[in-house]
């Protein structure tokens, strides 16, 4: 396996796989492949890698910044992670996962977010921190992870590309 930066002629692979990473997930409304696209539209994509296996693209995960009510800069958002069905369970996700935030600790940010499993987001260096919050969810699946030494506090605010409409 192999993971890197993606490249524009990743873009149809990375909305296939996404969607086909969610479809039937309870946890999902069904518009993960969207909001990647989305973001990238809106030049929010901040860091977006891809697993490659055999030369097939098989797992993405995205990086966003976020806005934080304190005014604290360099924050991101983890998300979608998505690993084509055929190939999870293999340890891409969390390899994606780990490559993107080290890949951020390099670019000196303070930290980042995840909406998630806490149990799952733990592994990564994840907790919860009543400083930082996030209101579209429960308490207990929204984790922070400082990347830095800078605190920060507040009420976190996704980019407007998670809030958008389905657009086809």
């Amino acid at each position: 396996m192999m993971i890197r930066p993606e490249k524009p002629g990743d873009v149809g692979a990375i909305h296939s796989l996404t969607r086909e990473a969610f479809k039937d997930r309870p946890y999902s409304d069904g518009t993960e492949h969207f909001i990647v696209d989305r973001l990238r539209d809106a030049g929010a994509l901040s860091l977006s890698l891809v697993a490659e296996v055999q030369g097939a693209v098989v797992g993405h995960v995205a990086f966003s910044p976020v806005e934080l009510s304190d005014g604290s800069a360099g924050w991101f958002g983890l998300g979608p992670v998505s690993v084509l069905p055929s190939h999870q369970g293999q340890g891409i996700g969390g390899a994606l996962i780990r490559e993107g935030l080290e890949m951020l600790r390099g670019r000196a940010a303070a930290g980042c977010v995840v909406v998630g499993n806490p149990e799952l987001y733990r592994k990564f260096g994840f907790q919860n921190d009543p400083r930082i919050t996030f209101a579209d969810c429960a308490p207990q699946y929204f984790l922070t992870q400082p990347l830095s030494s800078t605190l920060a506090s507040g009420m976190v605010t996704y980019n407007a590309a998670f809030y958008g409409g389905v657009d086809g």
